[in-house]
């Protein structure tokens, strides 16, 4: 057993981050000393480094705390489960790009329409002039 800076120190993280996981009910300490101080064991260890790398893969504490709640109780629940919470993330993901590359295609239009010229004054510049035409509602060009 180990207090929460050792566990910090092992898994590369700040006493704060443990107490942030520890209040969104992410982890529990083993125990607790007489006097106290949080307890932690290699199992605590453990569901850090599972946070860490989920956290990583850009899952939401939610979905982690789904999963972590999974990986407690894996004998009543089918890896179809775990499966549908990375299949919506993937979706997600997926949308993310999809617009991001929308946006990334009309920014690089407007960018390379621009001169650049260094002794031109940016009263002509067409990136600001698209950037004034722009439809009010907001869509990339």
């Amino acid at each position: 057993m180990f207090q929460i800076g050792e566990l910090a120190k092992r898994c590369g993280v700040t006493a704060d981050t443990l107490r942030f996981y520890e209040k969104n009910k992410l982890i529990a300490p083993a125990s607790r000393s007489e006097s106290g101080y949080r307890l932690y064991d290699e199992n605590n260890q453990k569901q850090v480094t599972f946070i860490l790398k989920s956290k990583a893969l850009g899952l939401s504490l939610g979905e982690i705390k789904e999963l972590l709640e999974i990986r407690l109780e894996a004998t009543q629940h089918s890896c179809a489960e775990v499966k549908s919470i990375t299949t919506a993330k993937l979706e997600m993901i997926d949308e993310k790009i999809t617009e991001l590359t929308k946006i990334r295609t009309a920014l690089k239009k407007i960018n390379d329409a621009c001169c650049g010229h260094i002794d031109e004054d940016a009263s002509h510049c067409s990136i600001l002039a698209a950037l004034d035409s722009a439809n009010l509602d907001k869509r990339p060009l």
